[in-house]
């Protein structure tokens, strides 16, 4: 599975970004999506995720209300609509899949990097 992301770039505060992640090679025993990043200097974190199946999402609390994922079966590609921007969202947004069966995310995107002026 290859997975590429795109659609970062710089934006004001109270402005809105959109990334994509197109995901190629295997569909089978595909289960769910997600968005992590990692800001400089810290640990990488959870952002959002939504399964292929029935589009059941799940957000970090500190992205809910503002983020919102999600998937093109028919183009194996997952959005994420990110609104009112923080400063604090700063950070390389990384995709990843993860198997059914599976405890971990199995493979990452090469990130796309998100920066949000104050």
């Amino acid at each position: 599975v290859q997975l590429q992301a795109s659609g970062g770039g710089l934006v004001q505060a109270g402005g809105s970004l959109r990334l994509s992640c197109a995901a190629s090679g295997r569909t089978f025993s595909r289960h769910k999506m997600g968005w992590f990043r990692q800001a400089p200097g810290k640990e990488r974190e959870f952002v959002a995720s939504i399964t292929w199946s029935n589009g059941h999402t799940y957000y970090a609390d500190y992205v809910k209300g503002r983020f919102t994922i999600s998937r093109d079966n028919a183009k194996n590609t997952v959005y994420l609509q990110m609104d009112s921007l923080k400063p604090e969202d700063t950070a390389v947004y990384h995709c990843a899949e993860k198997l059914f069966g599976r405890s971990a995310y199995d493979y990452w995107g090469q990130g796309t990097l998100v920066t949000v002026s104050s």
